[in-house]
């Protein structure tokens, strides 16, 4: 079992920290230790990447604040929070906030492999989606504001009679288009069409 995102473990316990480094540097993964939730948002929490292990009960600012705060700079991370007997409540919330995942101690140490696993395979998901998102801006770049309109309508599901229709110009005119646009994306179905401009034109 080997991770390829970087891990952070935020847990004020010496202890469960150490413990939980040495298990998951065996993934091969890069893990850092903070020791409060202070610590944690003093570092530059902006540029991480990765999955955090954030405990719910701490001094000082307790984990759902960290949590929150963490989210607004960097809402890009992955968070999994650890909670004591009787946190079961405070992890909700903290699912609210925005927390991926929570486990509940004493947990085994198979049990946080598979949570990180599962961790690392929504953050290599995401990575992929945003990746589709990027070509496919690209992509639609290189169209011609003419041949944006008609890829947009040809997305929504119209024909070319009806792309014709309603841009006033003939569907031989369109065909052309959509044979320009089809070569420019690089594909050859309209569901591939469809996907690249639902994707490169998404606002999120």
């Amino acid at each position: 079992m080997e991770f390829s995102h970087p891990i952070a473990i935020v847990d004020d316990d010496p202890a469960v920290a150490d413990s939980l480094k040495l298990l998951l540097e065996t993934t091969g993964c890069q893990v850092s230790v903070f020791h409060n939730g202070d610590q944690f948002l003093e570092n530059n929490v902006a540029d991480m990447t990765g999955c955090v292990l954030l405990d719910v009960r701490m001094p000082g600012k307790d984990g759902l604040t960290v949590l929150k705060e963490a989210r607004e700079k960097n809402p890009k991370l992955h968070f999994v929070m650890m909670s004591g007997h009787g946190d079961i409540p405070m992890a909700v919330k903290a699912l609210k906030l925005g927390a991926e995942d929570f486990i509940e101690k004493p947990f085994q140490a198979q049990q946080i492999l598979d949570t990180m696993e599962k961790a690392c395979e929504k953050l290599e998901a995401r990575s992929k989606d945003g990746q589709f998102k990027s070509d496919s801006e690209l992509l639609l770049s290189k169209l011609t504001p003419r041949e944006r309109e008609i890829t947009q309508k040809l997305a929504e599901g119209k024909p070319n009679k009806i792309v014709a229709f309603e841009l006033g110009i003939s569907i031989r005119t369109v065909e052309t288009h959509r044979g320009r646009i089809m070569s420019k994306l690089g594909i050859r179905s309209l569901a591939d069409l469809v996907k690249i401009y639902l994707s490169g034109s998404a606002d999120n």
